[in-house]
């Protein structure tokens, strides 16, 4: 095994039962003035009421913005950032899911370097450092607690689009899994399945020729050996923890199963990358208007199938960390796993239209950065291949 790798991670990470309880002492060594962002519904949850309690007992001026929307519009982290300029935050916390969280990541760029998201479109725009960001999610899934990725829709694109660098990693995660137990099942179910597809693409991308250049001029460098023992872990954990926080909600040893099996899984694919379910689920997913977790996670068990040929040691590890018999059983098991939680099994299921094919595949394939990222080649004529496998729910049209 080539021992190269790479991990870009929060400057500290705090992981367990009731760790949200430090957020005062945390916050006070990273500034004076914290915003907080949030959305409407957990600006009035008591947990986060009693967050906002123990910063202000800390001795921090608090401002909360609480207007967050899900996929967030990058025109509302404009408005954010300049309502918020006369406070003069010199710390950013974002509480709750992957939006809240991305959101934090981008005012605190704006109010660094000025502008608007869409001077930042792409990898490794950002100028440099950003206003620290603490981030306590809510939910398990995206990991963007330890990603270098923000994720945006924008009015003027049909697709969502992303920011990436790693200026954008947290300085702290702060990761409760008791803060998940009020998680609905269906958003637990769409959230880990997400996360459990990171933790695969990340573990099964392809590998790039080493470089002394390579963790440089890249955001996303491909499976190594750093980045493939947080996937596997995330993939243990998930597996694991997965299905019983979805059937009993109160069960915190699944739930923090799954908070740290989405926390590692953004470790894993924020230095390797995701590849071809996710540019797949972009133009999928704004065409019917569905979940980002339940699309890459529909999608998840056709890619694998076709990536069967290139993905074999992968799949045998895989195996072993989900304590099946050998890798041939991992894709039927996992398929089985998203049709218990409730994950649509094909591309029809989910909503797309026949005559949306197409336009999917061209517009796949066009995300070239995660199609690159994929261990086996896809040219347009294959894309389509894969997406009539995904729809009809028939693997022989790609074996």
């Amino acid at each position: 095994m080539e021992c190269f790798g790479t991990i870009r991670a929060p400057r500290e990470l705090i992981f367990g039962s009731g760790q949200r309880r430090s957020l005062g002492l945390v916050a006070k060594k990273l500034g004076r003035r914290a915003l907080v962002v949030t959305d409407q519904r957990l600006a009035a949850d008591a947990d986060f009421r009693a967050l906002i309690a123990d910063l202000e007992i800390s001795g921090l001026a608090v401002r909360i913005e609480s207007g967050t929307l899900p996929d967030v519009p990058a025109e509302s982290t404009v408005l954010v950032a300049d309502a918020v300029r006369d406070f003069a935050p010199d710390l950013v916390i974002g509480v709750g899911g992957g939006s809240c969280l991305d959101m934090a990541k981008c005012v605190a760029l704006l109010l660094s370097h000025g502008g608007c998201p869409q001077d930042y479109y792409g990898e490794l725009k950002v100028p440099g450092p950003i206003l620290p960001v603490l981030a306590i999610p809510t939910t398990a899934g995206t990991g963007s607690e330890v990603t270098p990725v923000a994720v945006l829709s924008d009015s003027q694109r049909s697709l969502k689009v992303g920011i990436s660098s790693p200026y954008l990693i947290p300085t702290v995660a702060l990761c409760d899994p008791e803060l998940t137990l009020s998680c609905p099942a269906s958003l637990t179910a769409i959230a880990g399945a997400d996360a459990l597809t990171h933790a695969i693409e990340a573990f099964t991308a392809t590998r790039r020729p080493v470089t002394a250049n390579l963790t440089q001029e890249r955001v996303f460098i491909g499976k190594n050996a750093l980045s493939d023992q947080f996937a596997l872990a995330a993939i243990s954990l998930l597996w694991q923890g997965l299905e019983t926080a979805c059937t009993q909600g109160s069960n915190l040893t699944a739930r923090a199963q799954v908070m740290q099996g989405a926390t590692f899984a953004g470790l894993a694919f924020g230095v390797a990358g995701t590849a071809a379910a996710h540019a797949i689920q972009y133009p999928a997913g704004a065409l019917t208007h569905t979940a980002h977790g339940a699309g890459v996670a529909c999608l998840m068990p056709w890619v694998m199938e076709w990536n069967r040929p290139m993905i074999g040691p992968e799949l045998q590890q895989m195996a072993i960390a989900m304590q099946l018999a050998n890798g041939d059983a991992v894709i039927p098991a996992l398929t089985a796993l998203f049709a218990r939680i409730g994950i649509p099994p094909t591309l029809a299921a989910l909503g797309l239209a026949e005559e949306q094919l197409d336009l999917v595949a061209e517009q796949s394939c066009g995300i070239e950065r995660l199609i690159q990222n994929n261990p086996r080649p896809l040219d347009r004529n294959d894309m389509r291949k894969l997406l009539d496998a995904a729809f009809l729910g028939d693997a022989s049209i790609i074996q």
